[in-house]
């Protein structure tokens, strides 16, 4: 049996999102902008496609969402063009954001530090999050942006957004999260929650890769990061990706719609595998308060087990898993994410991320529960230095945010 829970890394494409993007690489192929018939007949999908995205994440009229080829490049875009209209061109000089981001704002970030911006890194609580109290703390008159995302890809952590935002509108600093690990699995109504910039990418909710959007507030100024053409009212220069757009627009659609329901059965899955691998195994563990986690996230770290090992084992098995953020796969360090919330360098070597999705079925959960808790035991069993060790009552594991 194959089974794929690498889900917070890149998802299938839904099929009713292939079948809505066929006929646009074929049939419907013209330049969109071009002012021919075989422009102008994309147009009725590609208004479509933004109509559905505003629909999915409650953008109102007076906001902007543009197109983009992926996540890194709207936090890249975000966090340059600040710099550029709020630092080389205005009188701020500093942006907050924190340890655990994503590495296409944390490496931009650095890059902007080499330009002489003053980055604060937000250290998070024993839960892998940080709170607005401590956003606020930190949030000076020289700050022009505070950067966080809404939920770890790693953990699966979901951020207070409402109330990190509502700090920022409090202070009249900008405002952008990442939300990649939210957008199409959490409910976001941005009609509810102050936010000024939002980054998603379509992959991560049975879209297609290669096609991400930035939501803008009010469609506020934002210096372009590519120059050369009057796409997307001249904020994103390049041909439109016709056969993309409409597939994110459909695949936000489905991931919106009845959303509850697909959440809940997710979670379910998610819980009973959860549950049966800290039942059956000793001195395992999972990272984070699973009821302030994304429905579908488990990081689990299991002593005595490195984690490059654990996922030979299940690759072996057939099961597609990861360490952590696929960004950052070939870097054999302790996962970073384990370390920042407090967790010791051997269990930092251990976590192992599983990730379902609405497509993960029961009979794939029960076949990861044998192989799962086959390989852990495998592993141990050719282990020289491997014994049970029992955290006391209010130890190391338990201090951190860990949960056995």
């Amino acid at each position: 049996m194959n089974v794929y829970l690498d889900n917070n890394a890149t998802t299938m494409v839904d099929p009713a999102v292939y079948e809505a993007m066929i006929p646009f690489f074929s049939e419907v192929y013209g330049n969109p902008n071009s002012l021919h018939r075989f422009g102008t007949q994309s147009h009725p999908a590609i208004t479509q496609a933004i109509n559905q995205t505003y629909k999915a994440i409650g953008a109102s009229d007076n906001d902007d969402i543009v197109f983009t080829s992926c996540a890194t490049e709207a936090n890249n875009w975000v966090l340059q063009s600040v710099w550029i209209d709020h630092i080389l061109h205005g009188d701020k000089n500093h942006i907050v954001t924190t340890e655990i981001e994503h590495p296409s704002v944390l490496s931009t970030c650095k890059f902007l530090e080499d330009q002489g911006v003053k980055v604060t890194y937000l250290p998070v609580n024993d839960q892998g999050i940080v709170e607005a109290h401590t956003v606020k703390a930190f949030i000076t008159d020289k700050t022009a942006l505070v950067s966080i995302m809404w939920a770890n890809n790693e953990t699966g952590m979901i951020f207070p957004i409402a109330e990190i935002g509502e700090v920022c509108r409090q202070k009249g600093v900008l405002f952008h999260t990442d939300g990649v690990q939210a957008v199409g699995k959490i409910p976001v109504n941005l009609q509810e929650v102050h936010v000024d910039f939002m980054s998603m990418s379509a992959h991560k909710f049975h879209g297609p890769k290669g096609i991400g959007a930035l939501y803008i507030r009010d469609s506020q100024p934002l210096s372009p990061l590519l120059h050369g053409g009057d796409q997307m009212g001249g904020r994103r220069s390049g041909t439109l990706n016709v056969p993309y757009i409409v597939g994110m627009g459909k695949a936000l659609e489905l991931a919106t719609t009845d959303m509850e329901a697909k959440m809940s059965a997710i979670r379910a899955k998610r819980d009973r595998l959860e549950d049966a691998l800290l039942g059956t195994l000793e001195d395992v563990f999972t990272v984070g308060d699973r009821s302030n986690r994304t429905p579908n996230t488990i990081l689990i770290s299991i002593r005595g087990v490195e984690g490059e090992g654990m996922l030979w084992d299940l690759n072996t098995a057939l099961i597609g898993a990861s360490t952590g953020s696929a960004c950052a796969s070939e870097d054999l360090q302790a996962n970073s994410v384990m370390l920042a919330i407090g967790a010791d360098n051997e269990l930092a070597h251990t976590g192992i991320r599983l990730s379902l999705s609405r497509f993960t079925t029961d009979e794939e959960v029960d076949y990861v529960i044998d192989r799962f808790t086959h390989a852990v035991k495998r592993l141990r069993a050719i282990s020289s230095s491997y014994a049970i060790v029992q955290p006391t009552e209010g130890g190391a594991a338990a201090a951190c945010g860990i949960h056995h």
